[in-house]
């Protein structure tokens, strides 16, 4: 089979090399008491996928010793980070939106990077679209893969299919990207050091930024992880009834060593916090193992957890939607099942 090959003057070639050099990106980066959210490493590695020779920058705000804490584990937490940038100063000592969407700004208007990235998380989400209006470009969510530095793919009706996007702008390409997709698997104690700079706050304007202010922050004392990061998920629904009963969830979680997550609907009853909805409007998660009881299993819902490993359901409806895409399914009374499991499992060591 004959087929026609179109040549590409020289200087074309030449030109095209030299783009795909100019590639650089920022990272803008989530850190918790002293250390980079893994979240932010996952966009590190969505990052490589634009282009081998990509410089990659990581951006870090905040205040004291917690700041050069994270600075110093950012800049050997991956091999592919070329220079960690500290924006030092009282006016960063909580992540609001305006704030970061100035600094942003001021760092792209420095650097001109071709790619901004960000964890498609509550960081992510709430940061973005601000930089993005300030930079008059429009952002790409939710990129779940990276097919070419122009070319991405994210997920569209609850993750039902999948829209590649082309990116035709001018730069710089902003994304925010699931954390879930882009698994990092990297010895950190084999990376070299990347260097450190500050960010030159003199020209900052803070007068333009006072449209918010940090209230107060509440979290739940709890020694279970994460649940973003989580191996192991236990997702209760709306069928437990209550927030006493939702506590059996909890207990089994703790067996287990696993995350508790929730529905939209056990959130809205007030069964627990906001912070533990799993689904399109909560969090994303692609544990090991998701185990879901009384879970009916709405397409919100399963926009956020369909790409787990193994899904076990536990529902006494036999034509829940969540048994079309478990592993395992278990058609009974949840408040059978449960405490029988409590009996049987082993406590955790």
């Amino acid at each position: 089979m004959l087929r026609a090959i179109k040549t590409t003057p020289l200087h074309r070639f030449s030109s095209l090399t030299s783009i795909s050099r100019s590639i650089s990106t920022l990272i803008l980066a989530e850190h918790d008491g002293g250390a980079i959210k893994s979240q932010s490493i996952s966009a590190v590695e969505a990052a490589k996928s634009l282009d081998k020779q990509t410089s990659i920058s990581l951006l870090l705000a905040g205040s004291g010793p917690s700041l050069q804490q994270a600075a110093a584990h950012a800049a050997s937490c991956h091999p592919s980070i070329s220079q960690v940038l500290v924006a030092d100063s009282d006016k960063f000592t909580y992540p609001l939106a305006e704030t970061w969407a100035r600094l942003v700004q001021l760092v792209q208007k420095k650097s001109e990077y071709s790619h901004i990235i960000t964890a498609s998380n509550s960081f992510g989400k709430n940061i973005l679209p601000r930089a993005a209006a300030l930079l008059d470009v429009s952002p790409i969510t939710d990129v779940i893969a990276i097919s070419a530095s122009n070319q991405f793919i994210r997920p569209i009706y609850a993750g039902n299919a999948l829209c590649t996007v082309r990116y035709s702008g001018s730069n710089p390409c902003m994304l925010s990207v699931r954390p879930t997709s882009f698994a990092v698997s990297v010895d950190s104690s084999k990376c070299n050091e990347a260097p450190i700079s500050q960010v030159d706050l003199s020209t900052f304007d803070e007068d333009s930024v006072g449209m918010s202010r940090y209230v107060n922050h509440t979290a739940q004392d709890t020694e279970r992880p994460d649940l973003g990061n989580a191996k192991v998920v236990i997702t209760g629904g709306r069928a437990l009834k209550s927030a006493e009963n939702f506590k059996m969830i909890e207990k089994l979680a703790e067996k287990l060593g696993a995350a508790v997550g929730a529905t939209r609907a056990a959130v809205d009853a007030g069964f627990v916090p906001n912070d533990l909805q799993v689904g399109q409007t909560g969090k994303i998660v692609a544990p090991e193992l998701y185990m879901a009881f009384g879970v009916s299993g709405a397409i919100q819902h399963l926009a956020g957890m369909r790409d787990s490993k193994v899904i076990v359901a536990v529902n006494k409806d036999a034509d829940a939607p969540i048994f079309q895409v478990a592993d395992y399914g278990l058609v009974g009374d949840l408040f059978e099942v449960i405490p029988e499991l409590l009996e049987k499992l082993p406590e955790k060591k």
